[in-house]
């Protein structure tokens, strides 16, 4: 079971954080936090590696925010022992400013509750409330935009740089920061990248979120932290953390920064953000499916669809190109379509209004088929 990583409660079915924060004091009076600052400013007490990961944490937390879902206000006020309580929290997740005008990239997950308010709150303990901007049609992945474009001192918001996901390479350290259990505000883990270009659904709270191209990580992810940054040890943001596992140990996913990138500047550019379709349900092949299909090739994408889904969608540029049901597409542009990069994947790093060239196999031959990109649809 692959787990969205935001924590939903209250009205939505159970609290929010199990867990009560408690102040840890030592003999001396002094709280345990001010004893370990004690401990780690003696010299030699911390190494190198340790100096720049703290550095690191230190130069980023500014940037990295919680994200409270609230009952909207207009709703009828709930009552408890005669007195109104206000709005109620039911539940929450992390995000981080992308930009110094206060655009905060997150889960789309955390924000698609369109009876829902949202509330940014930093570091210092500032909360902003926030609009949801865009919600992107095929990854997990949505912008807010707080209603201020400074911080309350008249300051830019301090937004995280995004590095490059296709550099990573397994075992690079990353740091993983986020509103753990949506009480442990700014919580911080480091792992290592554990795998690359990961496909899963993952499903909870009765959505399911296809993510493609993931990060693994064995970095502690937990419920909140949804749409916290992935750094890497220059402060880049590698990936935004999105799901865990049940049942597993130290098994956790976020989606590359790549992605993301083509998302904001979607956001900037047109106001939503912007994906490009061929418009094909499909299966992807690999050896079994070959065998059992009858295909002359164990890779591509074999459209397909279902007794109430067509393989091939109406008005699409799919069918437009003349595609049909049972086509194997093996190639776009010459990139061949594998289980590691899967023809969405491929399609996702393209722009609407780009012709791109399928080589597609049908009835026992090859053909070139040019095809016209075009906006994938909000459904």
């Amino acid at each position: 079971m692959i787990a969205l990583s935001a924590v939903l409660g209250g009205a939505a079915g159970g609290a929010a954080g199990v867990l009560v924060p408690a102040m840890l004091f030592d003999v001396s009076g002094r709280t345990a936090t001010e004893s370990v600052k004690d401990a780690v400013g003696q010299e030699g007490s911390v190494d190198r590696a340790d100096q720049n990961v703290v550095a690191v944490v230190e130069r980023v937390l500014p940037s990295v925010v919680s994200i409270d879902i609230v009952q909207k206000t207009e709703e009828a006020p709930t009552f408890r022992s005669g007195f109104p309580i206000g709005p109620i929290s039911i539940g929450g997740g992390t995000g981080f400013f992308i930009s110094e005008d206060g655009l905060v990239v997150t889960n789309r997950h955390v924000i698609s509750d369109p009876d829902a308010e949202y509330i940014v709150i930093t570091q210092v303990g500032e909360e902003y409330s926030a609009t949801v901007l865009a919600l992107d049609p095929a990854m997990d992945l949505g912008v807010l935009k707080v209603e201020a474009s400074t911080d309350r001192d008249g300051q830019p918001f301090p937004a995280l740089e995004l590095g490059d996901s296709d550099a990573l390479k397994p075992g690079q350290t990353v740091i993983a920061i986020g509103n753990a259990l949506a009480e442990f505000q700014n919580s911080v883990t480091k792992g290592i990248v554990s795998g690359l270009n990961r496909n899963l659904v993952a499903g909870e709270f009765g959505r399911e979120e296809l993510i493609e191209e993931a990060i693994q990580t064995d970095a502690a992810i937990n419920p909140g932290n949804s749409g916290g940054p992935l750094l890497t040890l220059d402060g880049k943001v590698v990936g935004m953390n999105t799901a865990i596992t049940d049942g597993a140990q130290s098994l956790g996913f976020a989606l590359p920064s790549n992605a993301l990138f083509r998302a904001v500047e979607s956001v900037r550019a047109y106001g939503r953000i912007v994906r490009p379709w061929i418009g094909v349900r499909y299966v992807p092949v690999d050896e079994e499916i070959a065998e059992s299909e009858e295909l002359p090739n164990d890779y591509g994408a074999l459209v397909l669809g279902g007794p109430n889904d067509p393989g091939v969608m109406p008005d699409s540029p799919a069918e437009k190109a003349g595609l049909r049901e049972r086509d194997l597409i093996l190639e776009i542009d010459g990139e061949r379509i594998g289980v590691n990069r899967s023809l969405t994947a491929i399609v996702a790093r393209l722009l609407p209004g780009e012709t791109v060239t399928l080589k597609v196999w049908r009835d026992g031959s090859e053909m070139q088929i040019p095809l016209i990109l075009e906006e994938r649809p909000s459904e």
